[in-house]
């Protein structure tokens, strides 16, 4: 009889000695205690997005940077700091880190990259293709352009 009084103390003491609900009114837990509101199906951003650029066809864009004698040449320098290694001086794909790729890149004065509108030159070196990397957040917009400047000049040789 002893024994189960002690043991009935022992189960009051531990059952009144934690208070779960205090537990939940942490300071750290109440700060995610916030909902994020609903957000519309379909809702994108519409300033400066990704996503309205990947939802737009490539044809539809339009480079808006004169062929110039002056922007072939910002697009040379450009081409060197972000695409040499890979396409080579001559933009042939004989790069240096190219030569490593099987495939090889793709050689830029080629009839297939010089069919291609500049909208789509421009989502395939933002976006990547194949084995084309993505270059979103390494090369600038108004320097993608510039490049694509320079590639365009590389046909006409």
């Amino acid at each position: 009889m002893q024994t189960k009084a002690i043991f009935l103390a022992v189960i009051i003491f531990l059952l009144t000695g934690c208070d779960y609900g205090r537990f939940k009114d942490q300071q750290a837990l109440r700060a995610y205690k916030a909902e994020m509101p609903q957000m519309v199906e379909g809702t994108i951003p519409v300033k400066d997005s990704i996503q309205i650029l990947r939802m737009t066809k490539p044809g539809d864009l339009h480079n808006p940077l004169p062929l110039t004698r002056e922007s072939v040449d910002m697009g040379r320098e450009r081409y060197g700091y972000f695409c040499i290694m890979c396409h080579g001086a001559k933009a042939d794909g004989n790069g240096t880190v190219g030569q490593s790729f099987s495939p090889l890149p793709t050689n830029l004065a080629s009839p297939y990259v010089q069919k291609q509108s500049d909208g789509e030159l421009f989502y395939k070196i933002y976006f990547g293709f194949r084995r084309h990397p993505p270059l979103i957040y390494t090369v600038a917009d108004n320097d993608r352009w510039l490049i694509i400047n320079y590639i365009r000049s590389l046909g006409n040789k």
